[in-house]
């Protein structure tokens, strides 16, 4: 069975850990548990035939206190950027992340999930952002683990593609 390790990675209490529990589990919760470290789930996802086990890393938020420890990243197949459509700094904040994953694994896939569209009305993050990066290659999701709206789609996106790279 092929494996494949994928990272999530965004700023603080921008939904990584919700993606990742509503894309194995099926389940969301109103509740907010800090992630420590890291916290590693397994999945098993099917393509064109062939079972891949999706090994999801979800690393911790990172704020102006604490550093993402980009070691977390070495052998990952790919990554999730996440921000939080309601707070523009996580999207600069994805950005950055982006830049300096790119830097240490090189050209992997990868896909900017824009979280909580289930709060489009308080949306800080504007189509003008969205634009430009897709401009740029960006694979650009919308998802919300809450209405589980593009989890599914974007986990999917993202092994396929990485399917493809091999």
């Amino acid at each position: 069975m092929i494996q494949k390790k994928i990272c999530m990675m965004g700023a603080f209490a921008v939904g990584k850990t919700s993606l990742v529990s509503r894309f194995v589990k099926g389940i969301f919760s109103e509740k907010y548990l800090t992630t420590v470290g890291v916290k590693i789930d397994r999945v098993p996802w099917q393509s064109g035939g062939r079972t891949v086990n999706l090994i999801l890393w979800d690393l911790h938020g990172e704020d102006e206190f604490q550093k993402m420890r980009m070691s977390y990243l070495r052998g990952s197949a790919g990554y999730i950027l996440v921000a939080d459509l309601t707070r523009k700094a996580t999207l600069d904040k994805a950005i950055q992340l982006h830049m300096e994953a790119q830097e240490l694994l090189g050209p992997v896939p990868f896909v900017l999930a824009i979280n909580k569209s289930d709060l489009a009305a308080d949306a800080e993050i504007g189509h003008e952002e969205i634009a430009s990066l897709t401009a740029l290659g960006w694979p650009i999701i919308s998802t919300s683990a809450k209405s589980d709206t593009g989890v599914q789609e974007a986990f999917a996106r993202l092994a396929q593609m990485i399917l493809e790279a091999q």
